[in-house]
Formats: structure tokens, sequence, C-alpha cells
């Protein structure tokens, strides 16, 4: 086996797009790679200094939009473009929004899935950022992401995930089995 240094390769690494408003209540979005489940109803997201880190320092609720590889160029654009110096970023990525149900921050309305949020804690805050840990308040699915039980169909959400090792966008793929069950074949 060849051997590296320590790199961020944790795999996969999620592509997530954090929906927040600005002090004159416009979108925002980000792309964060970053980021993981940290209890049943909460997830963790790391957090740099950005826009974004302001606009949650100023109201603690937000949503997490999974991008897919239809969404991939808005999701790109949006992690590489800043609003602080382009005010009209969210209209320049064509993206759609519209106010989330149940907390203060923007649905786009693009992508499969969407999370909404809240922040419990921030931890190591500190002048370049500091780790979220937020309660997810309610999930919203795109119906037509549905399954036949009613439930998100991951399969059908084309989702991507950040390659950290190329740098790169990769399309989840197919199902290979049923968790909590294939292990049963070596009792």
């Amino acid at each position: 086996m060849k051997s590296f240094n320590a790199k961020p390769w944790l795999l996969p690494q999620p592509v997530i797009i954090i929906g927040t408003y600005d002090e004159n209540n416009v979108p925002n979005a980000m792309n964060a790679a970053w980021a993981g489940q940290w209890n049943i109803n909460e997830i963790m997201i790391s957090m740099g200094n950005h826009k974004t880190t302001r606009n949650l320092n100023a109201c603690g609720d937000f949503t997490v939009a999974f991008a897919s590889k239809e969404t991939m160029v808005a999701s790109d654009y949006v992690g590489i473009v800043s609003q602080k110096n382009n005010p009209n970023k969210i209209q320049k990525s064509g993206l759609t929004t519209e106010k989330a149900p149940n907390v203060n921050a923007p649905v786009f309305t693009d992508y499969p899935m969407t999370l909404e949020c809240r922040i419990k804690e921030k931890l190591n805050e500190s002048e370049t950022g500091y780790y979220i840990i937020a309660e997810v308040v309610n999930i919203l699915c795109d119906e037509k992401y549905l399954a036949e039980d009613g439930k998100p169909d991951v399969e059908k959400m084309d989702l991507i995930t950040f390659d950290p090792v190329h740098m790169g966008y990769i399309k989840l793929g197919e199902r290979v089995g049923q968790a909590f069950d294939e292990g049963k074949n070596l009792k």
C-alpha cells in the first residue's frame, strides 16, 4: 500500500448548500463539504470566516440542501463566489428561492432535498470560524424524488460527493445492498 500524509480525505464528503438570509433579508448560499450527522436529529458543519458565517451570527436559522448532478454548476458557483463581493450572486446562479416554512432561511427549490436547521451550539469559535452543531427542525423533499413508500428516494436524486483527492465531483451510484441485512449472510 502507498502511504500519504494526513489529508482531509474522509469519504464520501457531501456537497451541501447552506442557505441563509443576510441583514437585508436577501438570500445567500454557500457550498460546504465538511459536514456530517452529529446525533439522531443534529448535524455538524465546519465553518470558516464567510458572509454566511456572519449571517449565521445574526440569525441561527439556515437550510442545508444536497447538491445533485443537475445542480452541480450552480452549487460550484455559490462556493467560489462570495455574496460580499457579488450582491446578485443568487440571481446569477439561477437558483430559485422561497422562504422555509419552519426556520428564517431560504429554501433553494432546485435541490431535491433540504434540511431546515437551527444552531444549537458553536464550538471553537474564533476569528477564522467555528463548528456548528445544529438541530434539524424539518426535512423538505421535492415530491418527484419520493419512493413508492412516500419517503425520499436517494437513488433518484443523483446526489454528488466532493472528491478532495482530485478536487472534483462524483455522482453517487446505485444501491448495492440492504443495511443491517447483508452481514447476516456471515452468521
